[in-house]
């Protein structure tokens, strides 16, 4: 019914994996008609314009890119490429190349050194750049050389933030410890195209 597609990043390809996005859409949609395709992308670093209009072009339901993380902390966990600016203007420009009423969604990962009111913040700024759906979910540390968790979200930590997105306008907010992009994501879709509105896990 519905069907997350998304890669490692493909820095070594000169179009960033665009085109491998696209041919997946188009498989996709003649093998599952009924279903709806949702693309979770990375930065396409320095051919966003020409990767979005190929990506785009293959019509996916929903064009989702992750934010990961507030402002302040999110050149030190992304590194010096990859800029929170950059990943918004990403997600509206997805909605500008779009001839069709795409959905757009980015998720945030919490406890890595973040306030709950910079967690706001970063939804007011997706909001604004036309984001619909957003997921919220805590931080687990991968390996030793990764960042160490910062904190334990309390679960209602995580229904105020549920809250404070969906004051903001968000179609769909799912906010959770376990939580991640692809959590449940048809039923993020139905939400934000329904109107049902926020949910918390």
């Amino acid at each position: 019914r519905h069907v997350v597609v998304t890669s490692v990043d493909r820095d070594d390809l000169p179009d960033r994996g665009a085109g491998h996005f696209a041919a997946t859409i188009r498989a996709l949609k003649a093998k599952l008609p009924d279903a709806s395709v949702e693309v979770l992308t990375p930065d396409f670093l320095a051919v966003e314009e020409e990767a979005l209009a190929t990506v785009v072009g293959a019509r996916p339901e929903v064009f989702n890119h992750n934010i990961e993380t507030v402002r302040r902390l999110h050149r030190r966990m992304r590194g010096a490429k990859a800029t929170y600016d950059g990943a918004l203007w990403l997600l509206q420009r997805a909605k500008e190349v779009a001839d069709y009423p795409v959905l757009t969604k980015s998720g945030i990962i919490v406890g890595l050194g973040e306030t709950n009111d910079e967690v706001v913040e970063t939804m007011r700024d997706l909001r604004e750049h036309g984001v619909d759906v957003v997921t919220i979910g805590q931080y687990l540390q991968p390996s030793s050389q990764h960042a160490q968790i910062d904190r334990w979200v309390h679960p209602d930590e995580f229904r105020w933030l549920r809250e404070q997105g969906e004051a903001l306008g968000f179609g769909s907010v799912f906010a959770g410890p376990l939580v991640r992009s692809s959590y449940r994501a048809d039923e993020q879709r139905h939400a934000a195209e329904t109107g049902r509105g926020a949910v918390a896990y």
